[in-house]
């Protein structure tokens, strides 16, 4: 799977990027805020760690924005910055992250945090298809009850002498 960095910082984005690869993630960088919003809304990178503070656009701007666009199986966003007030975290959460690790980060910390945003990515994935399959499904029955005079409380079809 692979993971947005978004940070102006190009020795945290290294440092970053690193840890990604040898977990077996593989990485897509983003230098600005606007950068990492293309690159969540284009669907190819489903797991991002974001920078609150770039240039261009902000962390929590960057998830504002990519939760007003209502997905069935939206990114998995973790806020990754050096702010650590209480304020800021729920502000972020609020903002959309699905999570927020403060710098500096512990790498099993961040690496846990990871692995559970795979899961739910995982998870999102699988949700997103069989209600893809369900919909197919209902629109197959409802073609058919269109085809078949079908009662709808004892589930019998109506003969062409109209009786059930």
């Amino acid at each position: 799977m692979n993971v947005l960095v978004a940070d102006d910082d190009e020795f945290t984005r290294a440092l970053l990027e690193r840890h990604l690869q040898r977990w077996g993630f593989g990485t897509v960088h983003a230098r600005t805020g606007i950068e990492a919003l293309e690159r969540l809304q284009d669907g190819t990178v489903r797991l991002a760690i974001v920078d609150w503070s770039m240039p261009g656009m902000d962390g929590d701007e960057v998830c504002r924005r990519v939760r007003e666009k209502d997905e069935r199986n939206p990114p998995y966003i973790i806020i990754l910055t050096g702010r650590n007030l209480k304020e800021d975290i729920v502000a972020g959460l609020k903002a959309g992250a699905n999570d927020f690790v403060t710098k500096p980060f512990d790498e099993n910390e961040l690496y846990a945090r990871l692995q559970v945003g795979e899961r739910v990515v995982r998870l999102q994935s699988v949700l997103a298809d069989q209600i893809a399959k369900l919909e197919d499904a209902l629109a197959h029955i409802k073609t058919l009850q269109g085809i078949l005079p079908i009662c709808v409380h004892c589930h019998r079809i109506r003969s062409d002498q109209e009786s059930w």
